[in-house]
């Protein structure tokens, strides 16, 4: 399983309201259809009253089987319609991504004593 971790900063030139927005009803749904995607989560950025403001609006994890299957997806018509509509909401000199191989860690208020 590999994990793809999209960091998003918005355009300069779009409100937060109007980021999400595309990001909900327009790229969300390109991403879904992604072949071999078994997985998407999108976190949005808060604000956060004792830090200063974060530089990304939003970070989308998306699972794929193996490296292939994401070359796949990504190279696939639907991964281009994808990369195509990503100017149209995100600074792409400021876009980050990362292929990640996630490990969980189980914490001590999870295990069960027997």
């Amino acid at each position: 399983m590999v994990k793809v971790v999209v960091l998003l900063p918005r355009r300069s030139d779009m409100s937060s309201a109007d980021f999400e927005r595309h990001l909900r009803q327009t790229h969300i749904p390109m991403v879904a259809q992604l072949p071999g995607l078994w997985r998407l989560v999108v976190n949005y950025a808060r604000p956060d009253p004792n830090a200063p403001p974060v530089p990304f609006d939003a970070v989308a994890e998306d699972w794929f089987d193996d490296p292939a299957a994401m070359g796949a997806a990504f190279g696939s018509p639907e991964g281009q319609a994808l990369a195509a509509d990503t100017p149209n909401f995100v600074d792409i000199e400021r876009l980050q991504i990362m292929v990640v191989e996630e490990e969980e860690i189980a914490l001590p208020s999870q295990t069960s004593a027997v």
